[in-house]
């Protein structure tokens, strides 16, 4: 999924659009991952699967992918590819119009 986040945040740098990641790979995992630019989107680490973010989440494996609309409810879970797509287009429309009073 990296080279399609990746793609999402190049396509939406200029939309009311956000990813953030969180992981629990070792520091220098991340670190790297960042330092390649594999990574460009704001991550956290989590100290271990079950910690104090995945825990809260209930995330069971990685990828787990949780798509929030601009009120930060959450709309989706685990989808990708195409459905991924479609979705984040249709929840930038809604924010772009709710800001424009439409």
């Amino acid at each position: 999924m990296l080279p399609h986040k990746r793609s999402l945040v190049e396509k939406w740098k200029k939309e009311p659009f956000a990813v953030v990641g969180v992981n629990t790979d070792p520091p220098e995992t991340l670190s790297r991952l960042v330092k390649n630019s594999t990574t460009t989107w704001r991550n956290f680490r989590d100290e271990r699967v079950g910690g104090e973010i995945s825990g809260k989440w209930k995330i069971q494996g990685w990828p787990t992918v949780y798509v929030l609309d601009h009120k930060g409810v959450i709309r989706h879970v685990d989808i990708r590819g195409e459905e991924l797509d479609q979705a984040l287009s249709k929840l930038i429309k809604e924010a772009k119009e709710e800001d424009r009073g439409e």
